[in-house]
C-alpha cells in the first residue's frame, strides 16, 4: 500500500469511497443528506487536488484508491481574542468498507500527522457526527479528544 496525495487519475475511486461515506450519513440523517449521491463533483475534485490549501491523500494498492483523507489548511491570523496558528482540518477520512478493521485509516491518519507536522501546524482537527460511533472510537483510539461539540434542536 502507498499512502501519497491524490492525483486526478484517482478521481473516480475517491468518488466510490465518497459514496459510501454519504450513504453511511443518510442513513442516519436522511433529514439532512441525500442517499447515492457524492458531496464533490469532478471539477470539484480536481479544484481540490489543485490547491495546495486543500490537499487530498490517497492510500493506493494495485492503483485502487483505498481510502482517503480530505484536508483544509487553516490559518487564523489578527484575531483579537485568539492565537495565530495554522491547523489542518481533517474534512473527510475513508477507508473502504470491506478493508475497514486493517489499520489502513490509522497509516493514512499518521500520513496526514507527519503532513501536518513538516509544513508547521499547531495542530489536526476534525468533526464527526455523533451517531457515527464507529468513526469517534477511532478518533479516540489514534490520540483525539473533543475540542468542542456542535449541538442542534430541530425545529420541524
Amino acid at each position: 500500500m502507498e499512502i501519497r496525495k491524490a492525483i486526478f487519475q484517482d478521481v473516480e475511486g475517491i468518488k466510490e469511497l465518497l459514496l459510501q461515506v454519504l450513504n453511511i450519513h443518510a442513513k442516519h440523517r436522511p433529514d439532512l443528506f441525500i442517499p447515492n449521491t457524492t458531496k464533490y463533483t469532478d471539477l470539484e475534485l480536481m479544484e481540490r487536488m489543485s490547491n495546495p490549501k486543500t490537499p487530498i491523500f490517497v492510500a493506493v494498492e494495485e492503483d485502487k484508491v483505498i481510502g482517503y483523507a480530505f484536508c483544509i489548511l487553516q490559518q487564523r491570523l489578527h484575531s483579537n481574542n485568539m492565537t495565530d496558528i495554522l491547523t489542518l482540518f481533517i474534512d473527510d477520512l475513508c477507508v473502504e468498507e470491506s478493508r475497514r478493521g486493517e489499520h489502513i485509516g490509522e497509516q493514512i491518519y499518521q500520513y496526514v500527522e507527519n503532513y501536518a507536522k513538516e509544513i508547521g501546524c499547531y495542530h489536526i482537527t476534525l468533526n464527526v457526527w455523533e451517531f457515527n460511533k464507529d468513526a469517534y472510537a477511532f478518533y479516540e483510539k489514534i490520540g483525539l479528544q473533543p475540542m468542542e461539540t456542535v449541538m442542534e434542536k430541530i425545529l420541524k
